[in-house]
């Protein structure tokens, strides 16, 4: 472990933990000269599917955090993914599951490819 820390710790380097705890609190406004963003949302009313339909009309990738309201709300998960899928193929979009509490929803032109791996 010590090795470890020698490496992600170099001296006048990067503190790892440091990094990894204020990803969150950087500002969109750092990046005005991004063309789309990667955004995530928790969906739990029809409102943030609307937000997440938007987000894709503007050109920017959507993460979708559906855990919540798979545990709470099967019905309800179901009615405003679908909801999601509707405005999304309205603009040519894409929709899939990435894994048990996300949905990656992307903007026209951009793709996801749906294939199982092999077994």
């Amino acid at each position: 472990m010590a090795f470890l820390d020698k490496v992600l710790k170099k001296k006048g380097g990067i503190d790892v933990d440091e990094f990894l705890n204020t990803l969150d609190t950087q500002d969109e406004t750092l990046y005005e000269d991004a063309e789309a963003f990667v955004k995530p949302i928790m969906l739990a009313t029809d409102a943030d599917a609307d937000l997440v339909v938007n987000e894709a009309k503007s050109g920017n990738i959507v993460l979708v955090n559906i855990a919540d309201l798979s545990k709470r709300n099967a019905i309800k998960l179901r009615e405003l993914v679908s909801k999601i899928k509707e405005g999304i193929d309205l603009i040519d979009g894409d929709i899939a599951r990435i894994s048990q509490d996300k949905v990656i929803v992307t903007p026209s032109k951009v793709k996801i490819i749906k294939r199982k791996e092999a077994q």
